[in-house]
Parts: C-alpha cells; structure tokens; sequence
C-alpha cells in the first residue's frame, strides 16, 4: 500500500542526491553547508518516524542553526547561456509545456481513479492520499516524458533541482516547518489563550466586532506563521467556534470559508509565506526581495476589508 511514509521517502531520496551533487561540486562556497542541510533533510523525512520526536527535533535546529550561521551557498559555475536557451526555446516551441502540463492531468486522473484500484484484495493507496500520490505520480511522468523528448540524462535535471534549491536556500523547507508549527500551536492551546485575550478585550455583545477579530485575528497570524492552514485551527479554536458559532449561531460554513479567505490577505503580506512571496523574487534575481509583497500589499488589505465587511453581513443570517 502506497502511504505518505512511502511519498516521504521518495522526497528524502530526492534530498539525498541534492546532498551528494552539493558535496562533490567545488564551484559552490559552503558546499559543506548545503550537504549537511539538505542531508539532515533527507534523514528527516526518511527515518523521521524511527528516530523519534527529540531526534527529529534536533536535526531540524541543526538545520535552523546552519541556515541562520553558517548560510548556503550558491554554485558559480556557468550553466547555458541565454543565446542556447533562445535556441532551445525555438526549436523545441510550445512542446516544452507538455511536462508542466502532464501533472496536474496526470493528478486529475489519479485523483479520480486511485481509490478504486485494488492489489491482492487491498487498496494500492491509503485511504485520502489520492491527490498527493496522484501528483508525484504526475511528477514523475513529466520527468521521465521531459528526458526523452529533451534527449537528457536523469543527472542533468537533479543537477538543475539543486541549483534552484541551493538558490532558494532555506525558504524552501519554510512551509513545512510553519505546518507544524502550527500543530504544535493548536496542541500547545493557544486557541483557548486566545480566546481568553479576546474575552477581556472585546465587547461580547456586539457580533461585529467579535467577526472583525476573527478575520484580523487570522490574517494576522497567518502574517506570524506564513500559513493560513496553520493560522485556522488556532483562531477558530479561539473565536470562531465558541463565539461566532456556539454563542451567536453563525454559519459555521460561511465562516470558516471566509476566515481562509481572510488568512489567505495575510499569506499575502508576510516575508514568513516564502515559498509565494521571497522564492518568486529570488528566482527572479529581482533586487528588492520584498518586492512581490509591495506589490500584493494595496490588493490584500482591500479584500481584506471586503471579506470582513461581507462576512459580517452573512455569517448570522444564513
């Protein structure tokens, strides 16, 4: 049976080979550096389970620590140039879209037809991870359709992965770290240390301002932890579900839906959602970092504005 275990190690794997390219490529400073990082991000994802939460636990601040001291480094030596490039794009045209295409109709397929296939009498995946085994199925159906029609070795695309990831650096490991960060968060109960702040801060016979919190409260501390997936279990614990839904019968539904919009204002405006807004200016070599987030912020606090406004008119009526 095909579980997430089964997809973390293909990701390990993954990670072990940026690891082992990192180490033996002497145009990139601190390549020591990134072979440790990437390889104790191997070993987590790999072994994670069998070594235990302190264990774990520690190789992730090691990895923190070399991030932070030491720094990654990125390799100097030259890739193609921007007249092969012009000339690759030419002869190959628009066929370069058909790997980008095959994944997500690759995991459009698997989606809908995982579930039902059978081995031996037993499911082939675990019950719910259709789409994420569908989409590495999908990845790697592009990466083997990409080598045959571009007439490359497997080297030279695990070589490029590592020039991206040695480029984004740390911020590519970011997510998953604010996921659980934000499991830990919601076992640790801060929803119910917030809700107690909201009770002695906020009037709790006016539901506008009790909605108004819940939507700043979760653009906020989607903006602290750089996730709204990791933001919503804290504030509905908080404020959605014993105030705007048990003490004011409001749509659970609409809330939390409008509650994610509202996180997602957040995920717009904070450096700490990497992967959308500091990796994008990176790739890009743009020369102000924060440039995506200036140019998000003017969108995000007017919709931000919006979605209160139209939860606070829907929420208690429907």
């Amino acid at each position: 049976m095909i579980g997430l275990q089964t997809l973390y190690t293909l990701a390990g794997l993954f990670f072990a080979v940026i690891s082992v390219l990192g180490i033996v490529d002497k145009h990139t400073p601190k390549r020591f550096n990134n072979a440790l990082f990437w390889g104790m991000n191997a070993v987590i994802l790999i072994a994670g389970n069998d070594l235990g939460a302190f264990t774990t636990g520690c190789l992730v601040l090691a990895s923190v620590a070399i991030a932070s001291i030491g720094g990654l480094g990125v390799s100097r030596r030259a890739g193609n140039s921007q007249q092969e490039r012009h000339q690759n794009a030419q002869c190959y045209g628009n066929r370069l879209f058909i790997p980008a295409l095959l994944i997500p109709l690759v995991t459009f397929v698997g989606t809908l037809t995982l579930d039902h296939i059978t081995v031996g009498g037993r499911p082939l995946v675990s019950a719910g991870n259709s789409t994420l085994v569908a989409m590495v199925l999908g990845s790697v159906v592009a990466l083997v359709v990409g080598l045959v029609m571009l007439k490359q070795t497997p080297l030279k695309p695990m070589d490029e992965s590592r020039k991206i990831l040695d480029t984004v650096g740390w911020a590519s490991v970011l997510p998953q770290m604010l996921a659980a960060l934000g499991g830990i968060f919601a076992t640790a109960g801060v929803g119910h240390i917030v809700s107690q702040l909201i009770l002695t801060i906020v009037p709790l016979n006016l539901p506008i301002i009790i909605i108004t919190a819940y939507c700043l409260g979760m653009a906020l501390f989607t903006m602290i932890m750089g996730n709204a997936f990791a933001a919503f279990p804290v504030m509905t614990a908080g404020i959605g579900l014993p105030l705007i839904v048990n003490d004011f019968h409001g749509n659970a539904a609409i809330m939390s839906s409008m509650g994610m919009l509202a996180g997602f204002c957040g995920t717009l405006m904070t450096p700490m959602a990497a992967n959308f807004n500091i990796v994008p200016a990176m790739l890009l070599e743009l020369p102000d970092k924060y440039s995506v987030i200036k140019a998000q912020l003017p969108t995000a606090l007017i919709l931000l504005f919006a979605i209160t406004c139209l939860m606070n008119l829907l929420v208690l009526h429907f």
